[in-house]
């Protein structure tokens, strides 16, 4: 087993950042949240199912329409936002998954 080497100080800018858009943003959705000391300066927020709560995330965030990434992942079953922003010094990446059309009715649930 191993232990990181980083402290939990180390992680202050996403902790920070999480802190400031709890206060600024209570209304919006909750997101699945990650701080990692693989990226300890990055926050990631992640919404399952529901991209009206991405784009009410996006909007609060400041981030341009232009400047989502679109993919698909799980055979073409899931689509996946992506988007990141520097917020209050730390990176914010953006996530969103979605059924993909084809498997909208089918009902698959999405990774």
């Amino acid at each position: 087993m191993t232990t990181s080497a980083l402290s939990l100080r180390e992680l202050g800018a996403p902790l920070r950042a999480l802190r400031l858009l709890a206060t600024e943003h209570p209304h919006l959705p909750a997101p699945c949240v990650t701080v990692t000391d693989v990226y300890p300066d990055r926050l990631e927020l992640a919404l399952h199912d529901d991209l009206a709560a991405y784009e009410a995330w996006r909007e609060a965030l400041g981030i341009a329409p232009g400047s989502v990434a679109c993919g698909e992942q799980s055979g073409g079953r899931t689509r996946v936002l992506t988007a990141s922003v520097d917020y209050a010094g730390a990176r914010v990446r953006l996530v969103g998954y979605s059924r993909t059309a084809a498997t909208a009715g089918a009902g698959e649930v999405a990774a």
